[in-house]
């Protein structure tokens, strides 16, 4: 009968050491992993390596030296399965000792012999030196133009003495310059010998794996561990359809996932697939203290030069807390084509896409971009446009999000009838939530607004007791189109939060459709259906009060 064993270790099993030594009844089977299976997440990936092996009955040690050193020790876990009953015990995870090179010796006389040259060289150069030194003070010590008796030389003499001196001082230049280029040399030479005699620091971490099998047996372990320094964006193709009179428009909205690692491993030929889970966020909700609403305390004087314990504002830690998690977002994401397309493992918690076939990425190949999965929905078209900041209509298509996988917040490259338009931000949508996204200028819908009054006066019967600013809008919308489409025109009403300042719309405004959108104050909307060829003007009048003995601004929200 054949039998299989499996077996989960637990986390208190897996040890991290860099001393400790197995025991001698274990024999050690030097063990080969490849990564089979890698799972990306947002923040971290979970690795699977597979080990086949032959096992001889009894207790072994499977001892593999070929796990990246940024993997999580907490996080390995085996699972295994073989003919015969087969028992998992302790693993070990702990980076190997830095071996020296097997040609030590070789190293050491190589070496030996580079210094001795060098040593004969620097003698070389010694010599030379002295040889200069000796005519230069020849050359100052015996005055060229005095004979013994102090008669003078004869130019043709002292000629051939500057001569001599110049020849000695450029041959032991010359012999100088040519040795200390080969001492550089050899210099070099050393120090490269002496760095491949250095043991080299370990590069990989080794894993031991106790097992015993009641029988001799061929098995299979599944490694699976975690590893922080890879992740996955959400990329996202939006392609709309404008239709025709006998088409309806239509949106292609494809998912893809940015895919990148430095994990110091390369994944070559792996089953890939990327999860919505974050792995980095702890298992638990923070445990708030409670909140003291009470009146300032006044700070007691401290002696002039004293230091004190409270000089780090009590906002610094939490302000910390926010910049660093603010430094893991990432913001520059490239596109590149691979149009493989994943299956979807759709949770009520999760979301897990599995990319058909293998896939390769390397440690240091950057990002790759795979395509997860794409839906087709009909989209609602309409032209939308704030002229208070620009005048340019704005085609947009909503719709109704109809897959089950949560849309993540990601980049989003826009076209339009097959043109790339430009780029855009996709927000957080569920199932059934309604999208909409904007595809770029309709140069056929024009929009003038026009500045029909500004005033800025007092306001009161008798006595002036309040200041006034009261302004007027004209917007004219025109349709270029031959056919209907909905225009939607925002503008901006200011919102009062002092009851000293009063704003009002004034009786020449023509109703909004809509105020507050989008949970923005003061944000009015004016929707309508414009025909083929229709000019529509929207007025939009408001006065603010405010006293006569302040000043008042309008600003952005905060």
């Amino acid at each position: 009968m054949r039998i299989i064993a499996k077996y989960l270790a637990t986390t208190s099993l897996v040890l991290v050491t860099n001393a400790a030594a197995l025991p001698s009844w274990a024999a050690d089977i030097d063990a080969t992993s490849a990564i089979d299976t890698v799972t990306v997440y947002p923040d971290g990936a979970t690795v699977t390596r597979v080990i086949a092996l032959d096992l001889a009955s009894g207790d072994s040690t499977l001892v593999a030296r070929d796990f990246p050193l940024s993997l999580d020790p907490s996080s390995l876990r085996v699972e295994g399965e073989a003919g015969a009953k087969l028992t998992i015990g302790t693993i070990d995870a702990r980076p190997p000792r830095a071996a020296p090179p097997v040609n030590l010796s070789e190293l050491d006389k190589r070496i030996e012999t580079l210094k001795d040259e060098r040593s004969d060289l620097q003698g070389a150069i010694d010599a030379a030196v002295a040889r200069r030194k000796f005519a230069q003070r020849f050359a100052e010590a015996s005055p060229a133009g005095l004979g013994e008796k102090g008669e003078a030389r004869p130019i043709t003499e002292w000629r051939a003495a500057f001569g001599a001196v110049g020849e000695e001082i450029a041959t032991a230049d010359t012999a100088i310059r040519d040795a200390t280029r080969k001492q550089r040399e050899i210099d070099r030479q050393i120090a490269q010998l002496e760095a491949e005699r250095s043991a080299k620091p370990p590069n990989k971490l080794e894993v031991r794996i106790d097992v015993a099998s009641a029988a001799a047996t061929k098995a299979t372990l599944r490694v699976t561990y975690a590893v922080r320094n890879a992740r996955w964006l959400p990329l996202y193709d939006a392609r709309l359809d404008t239709g025709a009179k006998d088409r309806k428009p239509q949106v292609e909205l494809v998912r893809r996932a940015e895919v990148t690692q430095s994990t110091g491993e390369d994944w070559s030929n792996v089953a890939l697939g990327v999860s919505t889970v974050r792995i980095g966020r702890g298992g638990s909700a923070p445990e708030l203290n409670s909140l003291v609403a009470q009146y300032p305390q006044v700070p007691k004087p401290r002696a002039l030069g004293s230091v004190s314990d409270t000089a780090m504002p009590a906002a610094a830690p939490m302000q910390r807390k926010v910049e660093s998690l603010a430094a893991k977002v990432a913001d520059d994401i490239r596109e590149r084509a691979d149009e493989q397309q994943a299956v979807a493992e759709i949770g009520d918690f999760q979301a897990t896409f599995r990319i058909p076939g293998r896939v390769s990425l390397g440690a240091a190949e950057g990002a790759k971009s795979l395509r997860i999965t794409s839906m087709n929905v009909p989209a609602d078209l309409m032209v939308r446009a704030a002229p208070v900041m620009d005048p340019t209509a704005f085609l947009e298509a909503s719709f109704k999000q109809t897959d089950d996988a949560t849309l993540l917040p990601g980049k989003l490259a826009i076209y339009r009838d097959g043109v790339f338009v430009g780029r855009g931000k996709l927000s957080a949508s569920a199932k059934d939530d309604i999208v909409r996204l904007g595809f770029g200028a309709d140069d056929k819908i024009k929009v003038e607004r026009a500045v029909l009054k500004r005033n800025e006066g007092s306001a009161g019967l008798l006595v002036t007791t309040s200041k006034t600013d009261e302004r007027a809008f004209k917007t004219t919308v025109r349709n270029g189109h031959d056919f209907p489409i909905k225009v939607a025109i925002e503008d901006q009403l200011p919102v009062s939060e002092n009851e000293d300042i009063i704003v009002e719309m004034l009786p020449a405004t023509t109703p909004a459709t809509a105020s507050n959108i989008r949970d923005r104050r003061g944000v009015l909307e004016w929707s309508f259906d414009a025909r083929p060829g229709e000019v529509k003007d929207i007025n939009f009048a408001w006065r603010i009060r405010w006293p006569k003995d302040k000043s008042m601004v309008i600003v952005p929200a905060g």
